[in-house]
Protein backbone atom coordinates (compact mmCIF):
# COMPACT_ATOMS: atom_id res chain seq x y z
CA UNK A 1 0.00 0.00 0.00
CA UNK A 2 1.10 3.55 -0.66
CA UNK A 3 0.18 7.04 0.44
CA UNK A 4 -2.33 7.14 -2.43
CA UNK A 5 -4.68 5.18 -0.15
CA UNK A 6 -5.28 8.42 1.73
CA UNK A 7 -7.54 9.74 -1.02
CA UNK A 8 -10.59 7.47 -0.41
CA UNK A 9 -10.24 8.18 3.31
CA UNK A 10 -10.24 11.90 2.55
CA UNK A 11 -13.61 11.60 0.86
CA UNK A 12 -14.95 9.41 3.67
CA UNK A 13 -14.02 11.80 6.48
CA UNK A 14 -15.63 14.71 4.62
CA UNK A 15 -18.97 12.90 4.44
CA UNK A 16 -21.71 12.26 6.92
CA UNK A 17 -22.01 10.85 9.57
CA UNK A 18 -18.55 12.01 10.73
CA UNK A 19 -19.12 15.64 9.72
CA UNK A 20 -22.53 15.58 11.41
CA UNK A 21 -20.99 14.31 14.66
CA UNK A 22 -18.37 17.07 14.59
CA UNK A 23 -21.03 19.66 13.88
CA UNK A 24 -23.08 18.60 16.90
CA UNK A 25 -20.14 17.62 19.10
CA UNK A 26 -21.84 14.32 19.92
CA UNK A 27 -21.69 10.64 19.07
CA UNK A 28 -22.15 7.78 19.07
CA UNK A 29 -19.73 7.22 16.21
CA UNK A 30 -17.72 4.14 15.26
CA UNK A 31 -15.23 2.71 12.83
CA UNK A 32 -16.66 -0.60 11.62
CA UNK A 33 -14.52 -3.29 10.04
CA UNK A 34 -15.91 -5.50 7.29
CA UNK A 35 -16.19 -8.38 9.78
CA UNK A 36 -18.48 -6.26 11.99
CA UNK A 37 -15.95 -5.30 14.68
CA UNK A 38 -16.55 -1.78 16.04
CA UNK A 39 -14.07 0.82 17.33
CA UNK A 40 -15.83 3.63 19.23
CA UNK A 41 -14.74 7.15 18.26
CA UNK A 42 -14.59 9.60 21.16
CA UNK A 43 -16.31 12.58 19.55
CA UNK A 44 -17.28 14.22 22.83
CA UNK A 45 -13.68 14.09 24.09
CA UNK A 46 -12.35 15.46 20.81
CA UNK A 47 -14.76 18.40 21.03
CA UNK A 48 -13.99 19.17 24.70
CA UNK A 49 -11.05 20.97 26.28
CA UNK A 50 -7.76 18.99 26.54
CA UNK A 51 -7.81 16.40 29.33
CA UNK A 52 -5.03 15.20 31.62
CA UNK A 53 -3.66 12.81 28.99
CA UNK A 54 -3.64 15.57 26.38
CA UNK A 55 -1.74 17.77 28.82
CA UNK A 56 1.13 15.25 28.83
CA UNK A 57 1.32 15.63 25.04
CA UNK A 58 1.20 19.43 25.17
CA UNK A 59 4.02 19.47 27.72
CA UNK A 60 6.30 17.58 25.29
CA UNK A 61 5.73 19.97 22.36
CA UNK A 62 8.64 22.20 21.38
CA UNK A 63 8.89 24.82 18.66
CA UNK A 64 6.21 25.24 16.00
CA UNK A 65 3.70 22.37 16.12
CA UNK A 66 1.78 20.68 13.29
CA UNK A 67 -1.27 18.66 14.37
CA UNK A 68 -2.09 16.11 11.66
CA UNK A 69 -5.77 15.17 11.64
CA UNK A 70 -6.51 17.95 14.12
CA UNK A 71 -10.26 17.28 14.24
CA UNK A 72 -12.14 20.05 16.06
CA UNK A 73 -8.85 21.58 17.18
CA UNK A 74 -8.62 21.17 20.94
CA UNK A 75 -4.82 20.69 20.84
CA UNK A 76 -4.18 23.42 18.26
CA UNK A 77 -6.07 26.01 20.28
CA UNK A 78 -4.43 24.92 23.54
CA UNK A 79 -0.98 25.17 21.95
CA UNK A 80 -1.76 28.68 20.72
CA UNK A 81 -2.75 29.67 24.26
CA UNK A 82 0.60 28.29 25.46
CA UNK A 83 2.44 30.54 23.00
CA UNK A 84 3.32 27.99 20.31
CA UNK A 85 2.99 28.58 16.61
CA UNK A 86 0.50 25.80 15.89
CA UNK A 87 -1.30 24.64 12.74
CA UNK A 88 -3.87 21.90 12.31
CA UNK A 89 -4.52 20.03 9.08
CA UNK A 90 -7.65 18.00 8.50
CA UNK A 91 -9.53 16.79 5.43
CA UNK A 92 -12.94 17.53 6.97
CA UNK A 93 -14.21 21.09 6.38
CA UNK A 94 -16.31 21.00 9.55
CA UNK A 95 -13.24 20.09 11.63
CA UNK A 96 -11.27 22.99 10.19
CA UNK A 97 -14.18 25.40 10.66
CA UNK A 98 -14.57 24.32 14.28
CA UNK A 99 -10.86 24.78 14.93
CA UNK A 100 -10.92 28.30 13.49
CA UNK A 101 -14.05 29.21 15.46
CA UNK A 102 -12.24 28.14 18.63
CA UNK A 103 -9.35 30.49 17.84
CA UNK A 104 -6.92 28.04 16.24
CA UNK A 105 -5.29 27.94 12.82
CA UNK A 106 -6.08 25.08 10.45
CA UNK A 107 -6.00 24.11 6.78
CA UNK A 108 -8.39 21.77 4.98
CA UNK A 109 -5.74 19.50 3.45
CA UNK A 110 -4.37 15.99 3.54
CA UNK A 111 -1.01 15.53 5.26
CA UNK A 112 0.26 14.35 1.86
CA UNK A 113 -0.61 17.71 0.24
CA UNK A 114 1.91 20.59 0.12
CA UNK A 115 2.02 22.19 3.57
CA UNK A 116 3.66 25.30 5.07
CA UNK A 117 7.02 25.06 6.86
CA UNK A 118 7.89 21.72 5.29
CA UNK A 119 11.02 20.42 7.01
CA UNK A 120 10.81 23.09 9.73
CA UNK A 121 8.17 21.88 12.22
CA UNK A 122 9.62 21.35 15.68
CA UNK A 123 6.91 18.87 16.69
CA UNK A 124 4.37 16.91 14.66
CA UNK A 125 1.35 15.27 16.33
CA UNK A 126 -0.49 12.09 15.37
CA UNK A 127 -2.97 11.87 18.26
CA UNK A 128 -6.34 10.10 18.65
CA UNK A 129 -5.22 7.15 16.51
CA UNK A 130 -4.14 9.26 13.54
CA UNK A 131 -1.20 6.96 12.83
CA UNK A 132 -3.97 5.10 11.00
CA UNK A 133 -4.41 7.78 8.32
CA UNK A 134 -4.31 6.23 4.85
CA UNK A 135 -3.85 2.68 6.13
CA UNK A 136 -0.11 2.88 5.45
CA UNK A 137 1.89 3.82 8.58
CA UNK A 138 5.24 3.56 6.79
CA UNK A 139 4.19 6.16 4.21
CA UNK A 140 2.77 8.42 6.91
CA UNK A 141 5.93 8.17 8.99
CA UNK A 142 8.08 9.03 5.98
CA UNK A 143 5.86 12.01 5.23
CA UNK A 144 6.01 13.32 8.80
CA UNK A 145 9.80 12.97 8.68
CA UNK A 146 9.79 15.23 5.61
CA UNK A 147 7.74 17.79 7.51
CA UNK A 148 9.81 17.82 10.70
CA UNK A 149 13.01 19.76 11.35
CA UNK A 150 16.22 17.81 12.11
CA UNK A 151 16.15 17.00 15.81
CA UNK A 152 12.39 17.51 15.92
CA UNK A 153 9.80 15.24 17.46
CA UNK A 154 6.81 13.14 16.42
CA UNK A 155 4.30 12.40 19.20
CA UNK A 156 2.04 9.46 18.38
CA UNK A 157 -0.93 8.02 20.23
CA UNK A 158 -0.95 4.26 19.67
CA UNK A 159 -3.37 1.46 20.48
CA UNK A 160 -3.17 0.20 24.05
CA UNK A 161 -3.06 -3.39 22.74
CA UNK A 162 -0.04 -4.95 20.98
CA UNK A 163 -1.66 -4.76 17.55
CA UNK A 164 -0.45 -4.24 13.98
CA UNK A 165 -3.24 -4.20 11.41
CA UNK A 166 -4.34 -2.51 8.20
CA UNK A 167 -8.07 -2.83 7.72
CA UNK A 168 -10.88 -1.61 5.51
CA UNK A 169 -13.40 0.34 7.58
CA UNK A 170 -16.23 2.84 7.34
CA UNK A 171 -17.59 5.44 9.74
CA UNK A 172 -20.98 4.58 11.21
CA UNK A 173 -23.28 6.33 13.66
CA UNK A 174 -25.65 4.85 16.23
CA UNK A 175 -28.51 4.71 13.72
CA UNK A 176 -26.59 2.65 11.18
CA UNK A 177 -25.90 5.52 8.77
CA UNK A 178 -22.48 4.98 7.23
CA UNK A 179 -19.84 6.67 5.14
CA UNK A 180 -17.70 5.29 2.32
CA UNK A 181 -15.17 2.53 3.02
CA UNK A 182 -11.48 3.37 3.34
CA UNK A 183 -8.22 1.90 4.66
CA UNK A 184 -7.12 2.49 8.24
CA UNK A 185 -4.31 1.18 10.45
CA UNK A 186 -4.00 0.36 14.13
CA UNK A 187 -0.57 0.00 15.74
CA UNK A 188 0.60 -0.64 19.27
CA UNK A 189 3.87 0.79 20.58
CA UNK A 190 6.05 -2.13 19.48
CA UNK A 191 4.73 -2.12 15.89
CA UNK A 192 5.05 1.66 15.66
CA UNK A 193 8.68 1.65 16.80
CA UNK A 194 9.52 -1.07 14.26
CA UNK A 195 7.96 0.95 11.43
CA UNK A 196 9.49 4.21 12.65
CA UNK A 197 13.11 3.07 12.43
CA UNK A 198 12.75 2.44 8.72
CA UNK A 199 11.28 5.90 8.16
CA UNK A 200 14.04 7.96 9.77
CA UNK A 201 12.69 8.10 13.33
CA UNK A 202 14.32 7.03 16.60
CA UNK A 203 12.14 5.91 19.53
CA UNK A 204 12.80 8.22 22.48
CA UNK A 205 10.12 7.59 25.10
CA UNK A 206 6.77 5.93 25.75
CA UNK A 207 4.18 6.72 28.40
CA UNK A 208 0.70 5.74 29.51
CA UNK A 209 -1.86 7.93 31.22
CA UNK A 210 -5.63 7.83 31.75
CA UNK A 211 -5.90 4.63 29.72
CA UNK A 212 -4.09 6.06 26.69
CA UNK A 213 -0.66 5.12 25.30
CA UNK A 214 1.83 7.43 23.56
CA UNK A 215 5.21 7.20 21.84
CA UNK A 216 7.76 10.02 21.42
CA UNK A 217 9.96 9.67 18.30
CA UNK A 218 12.83 11.95 17.28
CA UNK A 219 14.30 12.81 13.88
Amino acid sequence: MTAQLAEPATRAWQADPYAVALRTGQGPLFLRRRDGWLLPLEVERWCAEPDAADDTVLARCAGPVLDVGCGPGRLVTALARLGHTALGVDVTPEAVARTVRAGGSALCRSVFDPLPRQGRWGTVLLIDGNIGIGGDPAALLRRTAELTAPGGSLLVEVATADVDERVEVHVEDGDGDRGASFWWARLGARALCAEARGAGWTPYDTWRTAGRHFVHLTR
